[in-house]
C-alpha cells in the first residue's frame, strides 16, 4: 500500500479556513505555537473566528495578529492576561472571551478527539466557573457536565514531519498539539523539517499521520521563534 504523501503549501491549506470556522492553535506560549501558519491565516482573512488556544500570545505575535486584525469573535482560553489587546477587546466587548481551567481545557479536547460528548468533574463546582453548566449527580456526588471541544480545523507546528504526517514534537511543544488534531476535521502542520518515510522510527512518533491532512516545510524558522531555537 502506497500512503499519500500530505506535503504541500501553506497558503493552499489556509484557503479551506472560512468565515466564522472554529480553529484550534496548538501551543503553550511560544513553544509548539503554529506562528507561520498564524500569519498565512492573518494574510488570509477569515473573520468571524472562534478560537481555541491555551493562551493569547503576547503582543506582537501569534494570537494577537488575528486579534489585531478583527479577526477573533470568540476566544476560548485558560488565560489571556500576557496580551493586552485581548484584555482590552475583551473588556470593550468586541470579543467573547471563555475562561476555561488549563486542565478542563486539555480534557474538553481529549474527549472530543476520543468520540466522547463530555465528562463530569467537581473542578469549578460552587464558581463562577460552573454557572450556567449542567450538574450531575453519580453515587450522592455531583459534578459539574464540561461538555467536548471540537474544531474545523487544528493548526499545529511539529519539528519534524514525514511525507504522510507523522510527527515528532521537541520537548514540550507537544503540549496541545496532538489532543487538538485527534478534535479537528481537518488538521494543518508546519514542521521544521520533513524527512523520508523511516527516518522517525516508529516509538518517536508523537502523532500519527492519521490525524494530519496537511503538512508545510518550514525551512528556517523566523524571528518570532526565537525563544525556541535550539
Amino acid at each position: 500500500m502506497t500512503l499519500p504523501d500530505k506535503i504541500g503549501l501553506m497558503e493552499d491549506a489556509i484557503s479551506e479556513i472560512r468565515d466564522g470556522a472554529v480553529v484550534m492553535l496548538g501551543g503553550f506560549g511560544v513553544p509548539g505555537t503554529p506562528f507561520c501558519l498564524i500569519k498565512e491565516l492573518v494574510r488570509h482573512g477569515a473573520r468571524g473566528l472562534t478560537i481555541i488556544k491555551n493562551d493569547a500570545n503576547e503582543a506582537g505575535m501569534g494570537v494577537d495578529w488575528l486579534l489585531e486584525n478583527g479577526q477573533v469573535e470568540k476566544l476560548i482560553a485558560s488565560h489571556i492576561g500576557l496580551n493586552p489587546t485581548a484584555v482590552r477587546l475583551m473588556n470593550e466587548g468586541r470579543i467573547k472571551v471563555e475562561f476555561v481551567p488549563q486542565g478542563i481545557l486539555a480534557e474538553r479536547i481529549r474527549v472530543a478527539g476520543a468520540g466522547l460528548m463530555g465528562f463530569v468533574t467537581d473542578i469549578g463546582l460552587g464558581t463562577p466557573l460552573a454557572e450556567g453548566k449542567p450538574q450531575v449527580t453519580i453515587s450522592g456526588e455531583t459534578g459539574v457536565l464540561e461538555t467536548a471541544l471540537k474544531a474545523d480545523f487544528a493548526l499545529l507546528h511539529a519539528e519534524k514531519s514525514d511525507p504522510f504526517g507523522n510527527l515528532l514534537f521537541a520537548a514540550t511543544a507537544r503540549n496541545f498539539n496532538p489532543l487538538m488534531a485527534m478534535a479537528a476535521n481537518k488538521t494543518i502542520v508546519e514542521a521544521e523539517q520533513v524527512v523520508p518515510f523511516g527516518q522517525i522510527v516508529p516509538d518517536a512518533v508523537h502523532l500519527s499521520g492519521a490525524f494530519v491532512d496537511h503538512v508545510a516545510e518550514l525551512g528556517e524558522l523566523p524571528e518570532v521563534y526565537d525563544v525556541i531555537r535550539r
